[in-house]
């Protein structure tokens, strides 16, 4: 059956992952509510913004009486909630903003929601969904073993992983107070196409197009484990029409790799894909800087739970969905020269201490 869903952030990297996916592959209706900050793109919508069931909204889920106006009008089944300040060395320059947007604007979300889910009647309420996408950092940093389950202890580390968890813990209460129909999921690293180019794995394809550096935090033996955002996309509206009210689910992609592995990896299919003489091998721009401060050693998702309940695995192993994100980048020069031209241009972030 069509369901309504409102997606917050949708003009994000993840959040319009969600949305291509729910246009081209189920017959829902979508309303993006982003409010178009630095890594909001319209251009990442583009595939699917002339489709009848898709609508956009510029918003900030700061902004309660614009969001109450939006749900109302809109009437959505489900929340999806996405909207998010996502990196964490900017976080270390400017903490005030992911404190003002993850955690003031996702309370200002929930309550706006139960206003909204408390008018509805008996039947919709019970099919209502709030779903709140969050990250594995909120659990800190793992040794060279073990796993991040859904009831590891929050151990947040950065103010971007503080104030995901503050946002986790909001969302929890909001379910167990008030009794809104909520759901979290946990994720690891995401990557793919439309990735705002100031993460590793963007950063590192477009300067070695360029030929320029390469730079790698302290000796790159910081463990990521690593998901394409287009299986990721696939969990979260799994998890929306299916997971189990006031649950909730850790998406990863068992596909774990230090940081040099990864640059160097990127490296290979470079040079295969886009050979340049003047540039050489790529592997020769790799420059160590100095670490970030808090820089989190090893993070590992265990994703067995939403595959027990829910039947999901990831599609891509790293191999795949990193060869498909080179070639994606390749391919569409025009996306992300604009954004090169614009905001961000690649420079050092995250040196404030």
């Amino acid at each position: 059956m069509a369901k309504r869903f409102l997606v917050t952030g949708g003009a994000g990297f993840i959040g319009s992952a969600v949305v291509r996916r729910l246009i081209r592959e189920t017959p829902h209706q979508v309303l993006v509510v982003d409010a178009l900050t630095y890594a909001g793109n319209l251009d990442s919508l583009a595939p699917v913004s002339r489709d009848a069931r898709y609508a956009f909204e510029r918003g900030d889920i700061s902004d309660s009486e614009r969001m109450r106006a939006i749900i109302e009008r809109f009437a959505p089944d489900v929340v999806m909630h996405l909207a998010a300040e996502s990196h964490v060395d900017r976080s270390i320059e400017g903490p005030g903003a992911f404190v003002q947007t993850n955690v003031v604007g996702t309370v200002a979300l929930l309550q706006e929601s139960l206003r909204y889910w408390r008018s509805l009647d008996a039947d919709r309420r019970d099919s209502f969904r709030f779903h709140h996408i969050s990250t594995d950092e909120v659990f800190g940093s793992l040794g060279e073993e073990g796993f991040f389950h859904e009831s590891y202890p929050y151990q947040p580390n950065s103010p971007y992983s503080a104030s995901k968890a503050a946002s986790d813990h909001f969302v929890r209460a909001w379910h167990h107070t008030y009794g809104l129909p909520t759901i979290i999921t946990n994720c690891s690293n995401n990557y793919g196409p439309y990735h705002f180019p100031e993460k590793l794995i963007p950063l590192m394809i477009l300067n070695a197009l360029e030929g320029k550096p390469l730079p790698v935090y302290g000796r790159g033996d910081n463990v990521r484990d690593w998901l394409y955002v287009e299986d990721h996309a696939e969990a979260l509206i799994l998890v929306a029409e299916k997971g189990q009210v006031g649950e909730s689910y850790n998406v990863g992609g068992w596909n774990e790799r230090r940081n040099i592995d990864v640059v160097k990896a990127i490296c290979a299919l470079v040079d295969e894909l886009a050979p340049d003489p003047s540039i050489g091998r790529r592997e020769s721009l790799i420059t160590y800087v100095p670490d970030r401060p808090g820089h989190d050693l090893r993070y590992a998702i265990d994703a067995s739970k939403i595959k027990r309940d829910l039947g999901w695995t990831p599609a891509e192993n790293f191999e795949s969905g990193l060869r498909k994100t080179v070639a994606w980048y390749l391919d569409n020069r025009s996306w992300w020269e604009g954004v090169r031209s614009g905001v961000y241009r690649g420079e050092r972030l995250g040196m404030i201490v």
